[in-house]
């Protein structure tokens, strides 16, 4: 599981709306990844409705934005379209993105065990390590936060 001041671990992933983004390539632009569970459900959209609404104060700040799940690209196309969010969202249908940064996780809901998507977010500075991370999520004031820690990169 990656820690503070690693090296992030790299990916070349779909996202909505055809192609693919690779971590890589972005350096030395600093990221925002937001792991979430699935697209469309309450907290989900919730979160990536408030990032969408702070991204032109990311983008000011030279900061990239990008929400990961295990939903398709087409899944993605419906969920960017109903919501009109702003950041590109990548598919990680396979989890091995997921894996490298420690968010798929045993979760337990109504009594029932399975594995999911740990609502997580990382902040990855100019030099492709990471400066801080988030894990186990709450979603109110969340996307405030983290704008406030890409700043202070």
């Amino acid at each position: 599981m990656p820690q503070i001041s690693d090296i992030a671990p790299d990916f070349s992933l779909p996202r909505d709306g055809g192609g693919e983004i690779q971590l890589s390539a972005l350096r030395p632009a600093p990221v925002v990844l937001f792991f979430y569970p699935r697209d469309d459900t309450s907290g989900c959209t919730r979160e990536a409705r408030e990032f969408t609404a702070l991204l032109p104060e990311f983008q000011a700040a030279g900061v990239t934005v990008l929400g990961i799940s295990k939903d398709s690209v087409a899944k993605h196309d419906k969920f960017r379209d109903k919501h009109a969010l702003g950041m590109p969202l990548l598919s990680d249908e396979a989890s091995d993105t997921c894996e490298a940064y420690g968010v798929w996780k045993e979760k337990k809901m109504y009594g029932k065990t399975f594995l999911g998507i740990e609502r997580s977010t990382f902040l990855i500075g100019r030099d492709g390590r990471i400066a801080q991370i988030w894990r186990k999520v709450k979603v109110p004031g969340h996307a405030e936060a983290v704008l406030e820690a890409a700043k202070a990169l």
